[in-house]
Formats: C-alpha cells, structure tokens, sequence
C-alpha cells in the first residue's frame, strides 16, 4: 500500500506528490513544480525523516521549479528523462512565457530513459517512456499498487497538449495507447494537472482516447 499527498503547486495550477509505503519514514517527491518552502514543510509534516529521491516526468517550468531548492535542502537526487537534462540545467532558457520564475537550473543526478526499474523507499518504479507531451517524457509507474504518475501525458477527461517545442500528437497518442495496452484497467492515475483517475473511467469517458479507440476500430 502507498500513500500519496497531493500538492497543487505554482500560477499553472501543477500537482506535485509525496508518497511513501505505508507507514514508511522515507518517501519520494514527483515533479516538484514550484513552492518549494511549502514542499518542504509538507516533508517534514509528514514525518518523513529521508527523501530517496526526486523524480521529474518531463522538464517543463511549471513541473521543476522548485527541482533545486528542495534537492539540496534533502540531499535526495534527482532523476531526469535523459533527453531532457540541458532543459533542467537551464530552466529559464525554455520558459515559454515572460513572467514565471526565476528558477533554478539543476543539473541531474539520474537519468531515465524508460525501461529501467529502480528501487526507492521500498517501492519498485518501472520507468514507461512516453513521449509525445514533450520529446523524453516519462511516466513513473507502480505495479504492485497499480498506480502511474503520468505527468503531462493523461489527464482526466484530457491529455498534454502538443503545441510546445517537441510536442507531437501521433506520439502522444502512440504514449497513450501504450499506457492503456500494458496496464490494467483500475490503475489509478495521478496526472500533473486536474484531479486523480483511473485507467477504466479514463478508457471509458475522456473523448481524447474515445478518438483513439475509434481509431483501432477503424
């Protein structure tokens, strides 16, 4: 069993999680967005005594803001998708808008690609390399709980758009279609916007993967 504190973070509304086995002292942070001091005294809050790590699905301002500040304040390293390393040393050189920021670059400690399975604060997390949202996306997924940290690749009743550099829709949907194809339905989804889900009520009513079933069919 895992629990999970979810943490609306920054002025694009991200969700950052905190989780942990079940009674565990140590845990891990996803996607650290923004509001660093907030993050970290919800760390301390909830008793964790050890951060095993930070691990980043995509390196997008709104989801690695706050990368740098509660790295060094926990000493936990951060995995990054290996295509998007130059982007978290150097944040505000992609922010796509003026007015966010400033942020702090960091330089990563892992990288993942997809396909590797790494050990954290007693949890097992199979890394799933789902580009499309941007070019070196990941989704974290446990498949003992069944759960996926999914970024910015499904939401509920959504999925990432595709307008922004290395954004590409037929590589969404290929993503996706992945996703949907080798986990089990009642996986519950904790995406990077918007509220948590599952796999089924996602199959079964976003109109994005309707198209894509339409699709197959076809």
């Amino acid at each position: 069993m895992i629990e999970v504190r979810a943490f609306t973070v920054g002025p694009v509304q991200e969700n950052c999680y905190i989780l942990r086995a079940k009674g565990s002292e140590s845990g891990v942070i996803v996607d650290p967005g923004e509001e660093a001091d907030r993050l970290l005294g919800a760390i301390q809050a909830l008793g964790l005594k050890r951060l095993d790590a930070i691990l980043i699905t995509h390196t997008h301002f709104d989801h690695v803001g706050a990368v740098a500040p509660v790295a060094k304040a926990t000493g936990a390293p951060v995995y990054c998708p290996e295509r998007e390393t130059g982007v978290l040393a150097n944040i505000m050189d992609y922010a796509p808008w003026p007015g966010f920021g400033p942020f702090e670059g960091y330089e990563a400690d892992r990288t993942v690609s997809g396909g590797e399975r790494i050990e954290l604060a007693g949890l097992e997390f199979e890394v799933l390399f789902t580009p499309g949202h941007s070019p070196g996306h990941v989704t974290y997924a446990l498949r003992d709980e069944p759960a996926i940290f999914s970024g910015d690749v499904l939401f509920q009743g959504s999925v990432g758009r595709v307008d922004l550099p290395g954004g590409d829709w037929a590589t969404l949907q290929r993503s996706i279609e992945s996703l949907l194809d080798s986990l089990p339905e009642e996986t519950a989804v904790y995406p990077g916007h918007m509220g948590i889900t599952t796999l089924a009520r996602e199959r079964a009513s976003n109109p994005f993967l309707r198209e894509l079933a339409a699709h197959h069919a076809a």
